[in-house]
């Protein structure tokens, strides 16, 4: 059976077959896709987000395309776009003024704790994957790398020739920020390494 469920703006009930629930307490359909699609950092496929939540290919299509709908509707400065045979997040045009705004202006404000980290993680062992941080860091470091890229001081550097995952360095600008010519002169990490960092790599790996 059909779950009603209310739109935000509107405040009126929408009976959408594609917002069943998966079973019990699971989260709804488009709960689900929201929650993926939120962390990807390129288009994924619809047959790909349909194996992952076991759910029919075109159940998942016609979702996607009624959140897009929704969204347009109710006048969200996010959209929900079919590109380059995925789908992905991306911010309205007409609020692209506000974001480089918040981008450019946030490249004065402190990195926080998390950032830093790593950002000298990245810095050591670039190039280096998304997977491969947050086993160093023992946390998904996803949104701090997106924050990263987004001020500039990291970029994708190619993909993992085995695991085909992103791969990420240190940009020109991190250099500068730091006043280095080149990486050659990053400072030694021996002095600030736990004794046992051999066990330590080796959990990492």
């Amino acid at each position: 059976m059909a779950t009603v469920t209310a739109t935000e703006d509107a405040g009126e009930a929408v009976d959408d077959p594609a917002d069943d629930a998966v079973g019990g307490e699971a989260p709804t359909l488009r709960a689900a896709l929201e929650a993926i699609l939120l962390v990807v950092d390129e288009p994924v496929a619809e047959v790909t987000l349909a194996q992952v939540l076991e759910r029919p290919t075109g159940e998942v299509a016609a979702a996607l395309r009624g959140m897009s709908a929704e969204y347009t509707a109710s006048g969200r400065g996010f959209d929900v776009r079919e590109v380059a045979g995925g789908w992905r997040f991306y911010t309205r045009a007409d609020c692209a003024p506000m974001v480089e705004r918040f981008v450019r202006d946030g490249q004065q404000t402190r990195l926080t704790q998390a950032a830093l980290e790593t950002l000298a993680v990245v810095a050591y062992r670039q190039p280096v994957s998304r997977a491969r941080v947050a086993a160093i860091r023992g946390v998904n470091s996803d949104g701090v790398m997106r924050t990263l890229v987004a001020r500039g001081l990291v970029e994708e550097a190619g993909s993992d020739p085995e695991s085909q995952a992103v791969l990420y360095r240190t940009s020109s600008y991190f250099l500068e920020r730091l006043g280095l010519r080149d990486l050659s002169e990053l400072p030694e990490l021996a002095p600030f390494l736990p004794d046992d960092v051999e066990n330590l790599e080796e959990t990492t790996k």
